[in-house]
């Protein structure tokens, strides 16, 4: 999920504490639960951190072991050892089991959306992706920031509140997976040159209607399109050019950081007079005909790296960014 949806959902969990009698009976635990749900719920996206270094070692190592099985503890023991030295005079078993729910509540649910985990780390470095709820839902955020407001203004006790909201969630993700199980089916059936061997993902997207859906060809390229509604429509067909400059870009760190990431990427090279610029794209996210994950690479007639860039960029702001141009 996106950053406002996990800050919501760890106030929305603090609320969701109050079920446990002794949070109810101590504005201290209520206190320390509350710190303890809200930066557990963001804890481990704290690998964003990376950026700050660089875009590659961002990219590849974003919701990574962050999201592991041991930093489920770890993040766990951290935040609730702090708070525990924080407020000595309440008992620190129920700061454990909120911050670790908040934790394990977020891992969880980045597990549904299309940019995964690798959650069974160290066992797989699997990035696992199920597709079922976009990366913001608005479901999601506006029943959890509603219901956290009506708290806070004491409209609603927090207790019956919160129960309500977290059994309606859980109904809803399940909703969700049943209607991506369906769509999944109905895009096998809506697809008149299906055949053996093709492995199709239907994404979700902001709208309960639209999905974007990719379709893996055995020859390694992919059919891009989109199932709104009822209706199936195939928009593009993309495929890695094969060219020196691909084979070079290869070995380079920002690309290899890409490619670790995704397993959906293909390769284009523009030929310029003065050399190459080789762009990979993750063509799960195709937004208004463009793909703006890519890592770009330019390149001399040598094949010598001369700039890069990997990350979210639109194509035009790219050219700028890498001062790209036909001169």
């Amino acid at each position: 999920m996106d950053t406002a949806t996990h800050f919501v959902m760890g106030l929305s969990l603090a609320g969701l504490a109050y079920v446990d009698p002794a949070v109810a009976a101590s504005p201290a635990l209520a206190t320390a639960v509350l710190l303890g749900t809200v930066i557990g719920s963001q804890a481990p996206d704290f690998d964003g951190l990376l950026r700050f270094k660089s875009n590659a070692l961002y990219v590849k190592n974003h919701r990574g072991i962050t999201h592991s099985l041991p930093f489920l503890v770890i993040w766990t023991a951290l935040i609730s050892s702090i708070l525990a030295l924080l407020f000595s005079t309440v008992p620190a078993g129920h700061i454990i089991l909120w911050t670790g729910v908040a934790v394990c509540v977020h891992v969880f649910s980045d597990l549904f959306n299309t940019y995964g985990t690798q959650a069974v780390r160290p066992f797989s470095e699997r990035w696992i992706s199920w597709n079922i709820i976009h990366i913001f839902d608005p479901f999601i955020f506006t029943t959890h920031a509603a219901a956290v407001l009506l708290w806070s203004t004491g409209a609603a006790k927090p207790a019956p509140l919160f129960l309500g909201l977290y059994i309606l969630t859980a109904i809803y993700y399940v909703w969700r997976t049943v209607v991506h199980s369906f769509k999944t089916a109905e895009v096998k059936r809506l697809d008149p040159t299906r055949q053996g061997g093709e492995r199709y993902y239907v994404i979700p997207t902001v709208s309960f209607h639209k999905w974007h859906v990719v379709k893996a060809l055995t020859d390694g390229s992919y059919e891009i399109g989109v199932m709104n509604g009822n209706e199936l429509e195939w928009r593009k067909h993309a495929c890695s050019e094969q060219h020196p400059a691909v084979e070079h870009s290869k070995q380079h760190p920002d690309v290899q950081a890409f490619l670790y990431f995704t397993s959906f990427a293909v390769a284009e090279v523009e030929n310029l007079p003065w050399g190459y610029v080789v762009r990979w794209a993750d063509v799960r996210y195709r937004h208004r005909k463009q793909y703006p994950f890519v890592a770009v690479l330019v390149m001399d007639k040598q094949f010598q790296p001369i700039n890069t860039y990997v990350g979210w960029l639109s194509a035009k702001k790219m050219d700028k960014r890498l001062s790209i141009n036909s001169g």
